[in-house]
């Protein structure tokens, strides 16, 4: 299993709440969105551009990489949704460009932003038939694009699919496979039904064992889990020491860790996880003892979900 804390979580806020921005930004995401899309009724656009742009500007208390998600570049909004990202005071992290269907989508997003936005990266979600048969190639389509979301929500409604994981893993098989293929993160669709914390539960775990990197969360009370689903427990961790212990000591010839043969991509694997989940102490020891639980009860939330996508 491949594990980041680039993109394990992603919360959407409405670019129009912005009593909601520094909540977003403090709520443990990996990715704090602003949404300028589905969550903007169309007459109000424009003054969601010129509000989202104190979402990127807030005091450095934030702790989630930033996030845009602009209309589709089909129509004039995506396009007015860039050009008002090149004036923003502070540049957003990353850029989801919904609806996309070919590489084009992210060439004119590159071009549109230009050196105004030089260290902006791209998501591109992957949410049509369309999409879905030219995945490998959008996955492809340039440095500056770091991975691919599936759309659940958009791709049932298209092919006339139920919303549920074995009508819709064939698509989401072709994501991850395209994204991987190219070296790119891949992110699943949300789970809708916020109450429902096993079902949740349930759906992370398969994406997590499919390939994908993380997954969208609908409302807060959702990050947690998670977060703590795409990460890995503190037997995986351990074994990681064990491993590159096991590298040093011998200069990273092959070797035998817990009766297994491991050699140079296993050392590198394992010290990359270290590195993101389980950087030392300065005494030495490590942070790992302590990781959250994977089955906490579940509960339903009493409050309601404001933070919904459509994703």
């Amino acid at each position: 299993m491949k594990f980041t804390r680039y993109c394990r979580s992603l919360l959407s806020t409405p670019a129009m709440a912005v009593e909601r921005y520094t909540k977003s930004h403090q709520s443990g995401a990996d990715i704090a969105m602003v949404d300028l899309e589905d969550s903007v009724p169309p007459a109000r656009k424009e003054e969601a551009r010129r509000l989202a742009e104190e979402f990127f500007a807030l005091p450095s208390t934030k702790l989630a990489r930033s996030a845009v998600r602009i209309n589709s570049l089909s129509g004039p909004d995506g396009l007015r949704d860039l050009i008002a990202i090149t004036r923003y005071r502070v540049k957003p992290d990353l850029v989801l460009i919904p609806m996309a269907e070919s590489p084009r989508d992210i060439e004119i997003a590159a071009g549109a932003l230009g050196a105004d936005c030089p260290e902006t990266e791209f998501l591109a979600v992957v949410e049509t038939p369309l999409g879905i048969e030219h995945a490998p190639a959008i996955a492809a389509a340039g440095h500056r694009l770091r991975g691919l979301v599936f759309g659940s929500a958009d791709y049932a409604f298209a092919v006339g699919a139920r919303l549920s994981w074995e009508a819709l893993a064939h698509a989401r098989a072709r994501v991850v496979n395209s994204a991987r293929a190219t070296g790119v993160e891949a992110m699943d669709a949300p789970f809708f039904e916020v109450a429902d914390l096993a079902g949740l539960r349930r759906e992370a775990g398969l994406a997590r064992d499919f390939g994908f990197s993380g997954k969208i969360a609908v409302h807060p009370r959702q990050l947690a889990l998670i977060n703590d689903t795409f990460s890995p427990d503190e037997e995986l961790l351990a074994h990681a020491r064990r491993v590159v212990a096991a590298g040093l000591e011998n200069g990273r010839s092959v070797t035998v860790v817990d009766g297994v043969m491991v050699g140079m991509p296993f050392f590198e694997a394992s010290q990359r996880l270290i590195e993101q989940f389980d950087p030392p102490r300065p005494d030495g020891s490590h942070h790992a003892q302590h990781q959250p639980q994977r089955h906490p009860q579940d509960h339903a939330p009493t409050d309601t979900p404001n933070h919904a996508t459509e994703t």
